[in-house]
């Protein structure tokens, strides 16, 4: 007797080492943004550098990061997922033990910049892609527990770093946070192919009823060897379905619809498929990539310039640390805060980033006006509660929005433009602090450049609400106007396994 099967994502088993590992990666590779300061403030100021090298050095890590991305997609067409993100964690460890040894501006953005950004920018898509996998209906449930256990991660690093700067000094720290960092080599070790530990789930009656082409047939003590033509095949559809993450309006496939596969490719066209620039005639798609990219480096930006504005007004190096570690507790709590809401609330990821875009413009006008240490304490930790719905909805951003099949791609398109607008604007920003000498000056810019994310988005919206109520449209008929040159077709939960 037959009994049919169908293969479906883990929801858990490995997948937990996953989210753990790549908890473990963004708070070793994260974590040294916003403490730059702390890190390197004294070596750069002893080279006669303040501001600009910062902004420099920041906006050549987010290029690097942005061009390493980029190749992530085609380099795991070629590879496993997990060797392209070992060959990010090698390169991330290499420029770890290189930082021990500068002795310039120039080193130091070769090593932290390059090897670092780079190694960073291979290990993103790598880490998104796999926990998508292994992740389909507790993939928001599970990407906040993740974000959670970055946070608290990201809590103590400051303090740790104030506390090995003490102990050892400059190299000593940089050497300690060196062996920090290879842990990462361990995270993306852990990134197992799906298919090593996918579950086989017996299909119901009126499910084989619905979709018999769909399902498998076999017997159940040799259910592995007849399937396995079916992990072969995981990989070769151009075109998979994923849940709606934050409406969970269910599964939608998005694929090409001209005949150009058919025709011989040209060298323009080779570019194009090779880059997936086709993403670029979306407009949905640019407004999402241009203001994720301006907020992500205005807060980035802006924490990173924070602790030498503190150092100016006055405040002492274990105030500092103490400071930017209660921003990170906030940051703690506000993840262990959407872990919890993310299973009782029905929100769209893109919204829940716009309204921590919002409300983080109204804390920075706030920020300017304090001075003393409670005060600063108070609204760095109302800053860093709004900073985990800039962060940690960034990737279901683009998991709701694109195909599985189009993730990396599309993810890693983004990475490259927003290391671009990174690395043009960032060095414009210093420049103003050098000149000026005013650090709120600096502030305003960095509030502007979010306000770039918030307009274009609340335009969006309004306009598409106006026009499907114009048409007489739903929702369904909107997101198909939404996305030109493709077709858009609802599937089943088989097509979602499958």
């Amino acid at each position: 007797m037959s009994v049919a099967y169908r293969k479906v994502p883990p929801e858990g088993g490995w997948g937990l080492l996953v989210g753990i590992g790549m908890a473990a990666m963004f708070t070793v590779s994260l974590g040294s943004l916003p403490s730059f300061g702390l890190m390197f403030g004294d070596f750069l100021t002893a080279l006669g550098e303040e501001t600009g090298a910062i902004a420099l050095i920041t906006s050549c890590f987010f290029s690097a990061l942005s061009f390493a991305g980029l190749f992530t997609n085609t380099l795991m067409k070629k590879y496993s997922c997990r060797t392209v993100g070992l060959l990010g964690a090698f390169s991330y460890v290499i420029g770890s033990f290189l930082t021990i040894f500068v002795r310039s501006t120039n080193e130091l953005l070769i090593s932290f910049s390059v090897f670092q950004g780079a190694g960073f920018g291979l290990m993103i898509p790598v880490s998104y892609t796999t926990f998508n996998a292994y992740f389909v209906e507790k993939r928001v449930v599970m990407m906040s527990v993740s974000q959670t256990l970055i946070g608290l991660g990201t809590m103590f690093y400051p303090i740790f770093i104030q506390k090995t700067m003490e102990a050892y000094g400059f190299r000593g720290c940089m050497a300690v946070l060196a062996a920090v960092n290879s842990h990462t080599l361990v995270a993306m070790m852990v990134m197992h192919p799906v298919e090593w530990h996918m579950r086989l789930v017996p299909v119901e009656p009126e499910e084989q009823q619905m979709a018999p082409e769909k399902i498998v047939r076999e017997k159940p003590d040799r259910s592995d060897e007849n399937l396995s033509h079916v992990s072969k095949g995981l990989g070769s559809r151009r075109a998979s379905s994923i849940p709606g993450l934050g409406n969970w309006s269910g599964p939608v496939v998005v694929s090409d619809s001209t005949e150009r596969d058919k025709q011989p490719a040209t060298k323009w066209q080779v570019l194009i498929d090779f880059l997936d620039l086709t993403l670029l005639k979306d407009p949905i798609y640019v407004n999402i990539v241009l203001g994720i990219s301006f907020a992500l480096y205005s807060d980035l930006a802006f924490f990173t310039l924070q602790p030498m504005y503190l150092f100016m007004i006055g405040f002492g190096k274990p105030d500092v640390s103490l400071i930017i570690a209660i921003g990170a507790a906030a940051d703690l709590l506000s993840r262990v805060f959407l872990a919890i809401s993310s299973t009782c609330l029905n929100i769209k990821a893109r919204y829940v980033y716009l309204a921590g875009a919002l409300f983080t413009i109204l804390a920075r006008f706030a920020f300017l006006f304090v001075y003393d240490f409670y005060g600063m304490a108070i609204i760095t930790a109302i800053m860093g509660f709004l900073r985990t719905w800039i962060h940690v909805p960034l990737p279901l951003v683009f998991s709701e929005y694109l195909s599985q099949a189009r993730f990396p791609s599309g993810y890693g398109l983004f990475m490259f433009l927003q290391g671009n607008i990174t690395f043009a604007v960032g060095p414009i920003v210093g420049y103003i602090r050098d000149v000026t000498g005013s650090y709120t000056i600096s502030f305003h810019c960095l509030t502007l450049f979010m306000a770039m994310c918030v307009l274009p988005w609340l335009f969006e919206i309004v306009y598409l609400r106006l026009k499907a109520r114009a048409t007489g449209r739903g929702e369904q008929n909107v997101a198909a106007v939404a996305i030109p040159a493709v077709k858009v077709e609802t599937m089943t939960q088989e097509d979602v396994c499958k």
